[in-house]
């Protein structure tokens, strides 16, 4: 059970191994609960049934890609706080997911740090860090 005041993460990106990567370097401790989607389609139900604070978002995906479920996912909250993680190192897709509502971009591979201090700025927006 998450503690009270914690945080959801929702986890998107089509890699089962990228989904782990993340889930396994998160360390911050208001983070008290993850759900994984595998595609854009998948995060967008993920976002409406669990309304995460938080959402790691990876850009290539089959049926919806990342740019996609970010604009749909401000439309239906504009203040949900989303992280580009993506291996892409196209600096136009990274500016047209920040221009779509996302508040960062963390280029893949990522080592754990980088992940934590990109999630920890994130959060101020939402009343922690």
């Amino acid at each position: 059970m998450p503690r009270p005041g914690a945080l959801t993460l929702l986890v998107v990106d089509d890699s089962q191994f990228a989904r782990n990567r993340i889930q396994r370097a998160v360390a911050l401790r208001h983070v008290g609960r993850m759900v994984h989607a595998a595609n854009g389609r998948e995060a967008i139900e993920a976002f409406r049934r669990e309304q995460p604070d938080l959402v790691t978002m990876d850009l290539t995906m089959p049926e919806l890609d990342g740019i996609a479920a970010t604009t749909e996912m401000v439309r239906l909250r504009p203040d949900v706080r989303i992280l580009v993680v993506s291996a892409l190192a196209d600096k136009a897709t990274a500016i047209e997911a920040l221009k779509r509502g996302a508040c960062g971009f963390l280029l893949k591979p990522f080592d754990d740090l980088r992940l934590n201090d990109a999630l920890a700025l994130m959060m101020k927006g939402v009343g922690h860090g």
